[in-house]
């Protein structure tokens, strides 16, 4: 099972995306069978199987083992991933795209970069898989609390500067077998939670 797949075909986007199949999705983490999950969820067992049969058929899950029971064989199914990401690539020409935005200072400009990152970097991974190589990434998350406008606008200064730095040390685009890679860093405030509402 992989940790992440990503979606990019529209149609298994638009099967992966209904309420009912996610649900299905989550519950299969673990292999169970259309009866097991007809009683979990409280459908009927045929709505079930209808339901999982479309999710096969886009390779969102699969058989992990058969059991016979009698003159029936059941079939315990497993989701093919832990989680799953939709990429842009399913919105065809209406992605997201960073080409399309004038101000590289905007919310609408980060997500466009992020969304590029997901294209990008997934269909790099398909193919160090069909290969079977593993695919050097970098990857660098962590929160940073600044105490005024001021200092982000420091930061952001000083961080442009080290990179500019670093880039200009490492960049060689004559050596041989060089490979170009791209490096992108994305800042934004962190997302309010909601305070945990207390027990009447």
């Amino acid at each position: 099972m992989l940790d992440v797949a990503v979606i990019d075909d529209p149609a298994a986007a638009a099967v992966a995306l209904g309420p009912v199949r996610s649900r299905l999705l989550a519950e299969l983490a673990e292999p169970a069978s259309a009866a097991t999950l007809a009683h979990r969820m409280g459908i009927a067992r045929q709505k079930i199987n209808y339901h999982l049969h479309a999710l096969e058929a886009h390779n969102l899950i699969e058989v992990a083992d058969k059991r016979q029971w009698g003159g029936l064989t059941e079939r315990r199914m497993v989701a093919t991933a832990s989680s799953y990401v939709v990429s842009p690539a399913a919105m065809g020409p209406v992605a997201a795209d960073p080409a399309r935005s004038a101000d590289r200072l905007s919310a609408s400009y980060l997500i466009a970069l992020a969304a590029r990152a997901i294209r990008e970097v997934s269909a790099l991974l398909r193919r160090s898989q069909e290969v079977d190589k593993r695919l050097p990434s970098l990857s660098v998350d962590t929160e940073i609390h600044f105490s005024s406008a001021n200092d982000r606008a420091n930061f952001t200064r000083e961080l442009t500067a080290c990179v500019a730095d670093l880039a200009a040390r490492y960049h060689a685009p004559t050596a041989p077998g060089a490979r170009p890679h791209r490096l992108v860093i994305l800042a934004h405030p962190l997302p309010v939670e909601p305070p945990a509402s207390k027990p009447s």
